[in-house]
C-alpha cells in the first residue's frame, strides 16, 4: 500500500523516512518529491509498504507525529488522475490560466503555455493556441 507523507522538513532523506516507518514493517519504497529544476524537496513524500495492515499501522503510528521539527502528515495516498493537467484549469466566465489552460464554459477560452479552451467564443492566448468557440470574440 502507498502512504502520502506530508509536512515534512526540508532536511528529511529518503533513509528518515525508510527508518521512520520500519518499526511498523517491510518498507519497499521512500521517496520525497523534489523540484525538477532546484532539487529542493517539496515537503511530501510517499512509502510504499508491503502489507496493507502494516501501511495502516505506520498511519495510525506515525501521523501527527514529529519527524525532523514537523508533525507528519500521513494518509493513504490516492490514485493518480489522468487529467494531471498541470497549474491553473480554471473554469468559469474567464476560461482557464496557468500552464496547461483550461476548459471553460462560457467566456473566452483557456490560455496559458498549451492554451486551448472549448469555451463558448473569445479567443484563447497561449503558445500552442486555443480553439474559441463560436461567439463573440474580442
Amino acid at each position: 500500500m502507498n502512504i502520502y507523507v506530508g509536512n515534512l522538513s526540508y532536511e528529511v532523506t529518503e533513509e528518515d523516512l525508510r527508518l521512520a516507518f520500519e518499526p511498523f514493517g517491510q518498507v519497499k519504497s521512500a521517496a520525497i518529491i523534489k523540484d525538477k529544476y532546484s532539487g529542493q524537496s517539496k515537503g511530501f513524500g510517499f512509502v510504499e509498504m508491503s502489507s496493507k495492515t502494516e501501511a495502516q499501522s505506520a498511519i495510525d503510528g506515525l501521523n501527527g507525529k514529529d519527524l525532523k521539527g514537523r508533525a507528519l502528515n500521513a494518509n493513504e495516498a490516492r490514485p493518480r488522475t489522468e487529467n494531471r493537467g498541470g497549474r491553473g484549469s480554471g473554469g468559469g466566465d474567464r476560461g482557464g490560466g496557468g500552464f496547461s489552460g483550461g476548459r471553460s464554459k462560457g467566456g473566452r477560452g483557456g490560455g496559458g503555455y498549451n492554451g486551448g479552451g472549448k469555451g463558448g467564443g473569445g479567443r484563447g492566448g497561449g503558445y500552442s493556441g486555443s480553439r474559441g468557440g463560436q461567439g463573440r470574440g474580442r
